[in-house]
């Protein structure tokens, strides 16, 4: 397999280590804008005849189409206004592709891609990552184990070992994309309705086993992503709830009802500043820590009737740092969550052709066997 990795960020960097350690891929392309400043557990790796660096200007579409002719699967880190153009690319070239997603209405544009692709005999995933991803392919897998489902609750959040106040937060991945979720409103499933609800609203408690203990969930945008209208009139109710360490959501709300995340330019003297960009300048020092282990809690509950019988099933996960290699949990479980689909897309394991999101077409126990290869453990119960 010859597979191709857009971005060389974090996660496109785990994306590319996973492949690496996978003996039946025969090359990896990691291409971005530099290439020069690798994450440590991938620039040891460099020594690895089948890694190449290319440096690549995402918006040159005959260099993107040119690396991607020269592979069987793309596997696209980049950040997610890249990821229509970058699906359309991958048709043309005739490569299977999946991204991390972010934005539910490009998901939907590259959903129209399905005949394009099918006629190519290739597949187009979008939301390959951890939320959506991860997430959405246990709640189907959920789904269709009952006679008739009725709800789906799913809890996720990228949090640290050891969390410092105000905050109790590190950066595990950018900034930006955090304090998008934090302010864009979250669709949900009620009454089986896709209804749209405020970000940071209806915090509630989510207790995991010591020494994890009491977190809070709230909702945030994008984990559906396009869950939402699939299971329309099917559920009664579905919604997506980040989790952080209690008080969180508070400080936060409170933050953007000041202002300190708006968009819109403010006069301060001779200057116009955007608030959200002198926000970040401000915090992002204090909440870089990568040298403090991170953890990825998750649990996805799909509540219905099974042989006439109430019945609720859960899958959980607790991931932690890999110390030995220093990947974090969120690459564990975001940038191997992409590799993984990529192989399986690659090597034939997911056999559907055309576009879809992982819920539709990743079968989920070759995928949760996958990630048990890696050390990243679902577990699974009913109640």
């Amino acid at each position: 397999m010859k597979m191709l990795v857009l971005g060389a960020g974090l996660q496109g960097s785990a994306c590319a280590f996973d492949l690496l350690r996978n003996d039946a891929v025969h090359s990896v392309t990691v291409a971005d804008l530099r290439v020069d400043e690798l994450p440590p557990f991938l620039e040891r790796m460099r020594s690895d005849d089948r890694l190449r660096l290319t440096e690549l200007d995402a918006r040159d579409e005959a260099a993107v189409l040119a690396l991607m002719r020269d592979a069987d699967a793309c596997m696209n880190a980049l950040p997610y206004y890249f990821n229509a153009d970058m699906a359309r690319l991958a048709v043309e070239a005739g490569i299977h592709y999946a991204d991390l997603g972010g934005n539910t209405d490009i998901v939907f544009q590259q959903l129209e891609l399905d005949e394009q692709a099918g006629a190519k005999g290739i597949s187009v995933i979008p939301d390959c990552g951890l939320a959506p991803g991860m997430v959405n392919i246990l709640a189907a897998a959920g789904i269709a184990d009952l006679d008739e489902p009725e709800e789906v609750r799913i809890r996720v959040g990228g949090l640290p070992q050891e969390p410092e106040p105000p905050l109790n937060y590190q950066i595990v991945y950018s900034l930006e994309g955090v304090l998008d979720y934090y302010t864009t409103q979250s669709w949900v499933l009620r009454d089986g309705e896709p209804q749209q609800v405020e970000a940071l609203s209806e915090v509630e408690p989510v207790r995991f086993p010591d020494p994890i203990g009491e977190l809070e969930a709230f909702h945030t945008a994008g984990g559906l992503s396009t869950m939402a209208w699939t299971y329309q009139d099917r559920l009664r109710l579905m919604e997506y709830k980040t989790l952080r360490y209690p008080g969180h959501a508070d400080i936060m709300r409170t933050i953007r009802e000041m202002g300190l995340l708006e968009l819109e330019p403010v006069r301060m003297g001779e200057q116009e500043i955007v608030p959200r960009d002198a926000f970040i300048a401000v915090v992002e020092p204090s909440l870089r820590k990568p040298d403090s282990p991170d953890l990825v809690a998750l649990r996805v509950e799909v509540k219905g009737r099974s042989g006439g019988e109430p019945k609720t099933i859960v899958y959980e996960l607790v991931d932690r740092m890999d110390e030995q290699n220093r990947v974090s949990a969120m690459e564990r479980t975001t940038g191997y969550s992409l590799s993984i689909t990529g192989q399986m897309q690659a090597d034939g394991r997911i056999d559907r052709k055309g576009a879809f999101t992982p819920d539709q077409g990743v079968p989920a126990d070759r995928y949760i066997a996958a990630l048990a290869e890696r050390g990243v453990r679902i577990e699974q119960r009913e109640e």
